[in-house]
């Protein structure tokens, strides 16, 4: 797909993998409808890609499907079509299940597998509309083997890749490409704010820049796959867990072994860096 003078929504749109993805369908030309919560973080990255291309932000609680209508009619009328939707949201409240409130328990579910679907039934009528495009979203390696502690995320990010592949197969008759990237660790705030609560096997896996994981999703807007695990190795990990679910208890000691060693390494770093700046 030719990026130029398409339009994308992206959702979490102003940090992270969101601001990622952003500044790399600007460079292609692109026009973007920035979507999260904060519009001081909004104002910060649209001012920054407006030197580049056309932009408008759009704060809003992803989980309000009203407004969710209203980013649709506001992306159309500013730019005249939708072409991409990227579900790139995400939340996480780390814990076992039964330690986390039911709130929060729901609240992963709203965004990381509700939204999601609700804004996909919102653009499907644009993406026809337009001819094709492609709503691309935001899984987990979570989604494939699920991770003690994890386990409630892990669910919402498998539910979102059930539904991107079973949404494909109902629209194949059109041109509107379902794709999800399923990375493992990113090296963002998503994680790395929260280092202590993450589990130790979650860094037994190599980390993917916000960078790589960008670029990942602009690929798969053109690309023929329905799929992208990141880093590969990983990938294939979680697929033979997923087939062989003994094989995950066999290998989790060693695994969490290699992880909590990686864990101290990036926090031994940190620290060296904190007190280089004081």
């Amino acid at each position: 797909m030719i990026l130029k003078d398409k339009t994308v929504i992206i959702t979490g749109g102003s940090e992270g993998v969101g601001a990622a993805a952003a500044r790399l369908f600007a460079d292609a030309g692109a026009n973007l409808m920035l979507v999260a919560r904060n519009k001081k973080n909004l104002d910060v990255i649209a001012a920054e890609l407006r030197l580049k291309t056309r932009v408008k932000i759009f704060p809003m609680d992803v989980t309000d499907a009203e407004a969710g209508v209203d980013v649709f009619k506001k992306t159309a009328f500013e730019f005249g079509s939708v072409d991409i939707l990227v579900n790139n949201a995400g939340y996480h409240k780390r814990g076992n299940v039964e330690d986390v409130s039911a709130s929060e328990l729901g609240r992963m579910i709203d965004v990381n597998l509700k939204a999601p679907i609700i804004l996909s039934r919102i653009a499907l009528p644009y993406l026809r509309k337009a001819g094709g495009g492609a709503i691309i979203n935001v899984g987990s390696l979570a989604g494939r083997a699920a991770i003690p502690g994890s386990v409630c995320y892990a669910a919402s990010k498998a539910g979102l890749r059930s539904f991107t592949y079973g949404l494909g197969v109902e629209v194949a008759d059109s041109k509107i490409k379902l794709a999800v990237v399923s990375p493992g660790p990113i090296d963002t705030g998503f994680i790395m704010a929260d280092i202590d609560a993450t589990s130790d096997l979650t860094f037994s896996q190599p980390i993917s820049t916000a960078d790589e994981v960008a670029q990942a999703i602009l690929d798969l807007c053109s690309n023929n796959l329905r799929e992208q695990s990141m880093p590969r190795i990983s990938g294939l990990l979680t697929m033979l867990l997923y087939i062989f679910p003994w094989l995950g208890t066999a290998v989790r000691p060693m695994l969490e072994r290699k992880g909590a060693a990686v864990k101290a390494k990036i926090k031994a770093e940190r620290r060296r860096r904190e007190a280089e700046q004081k």
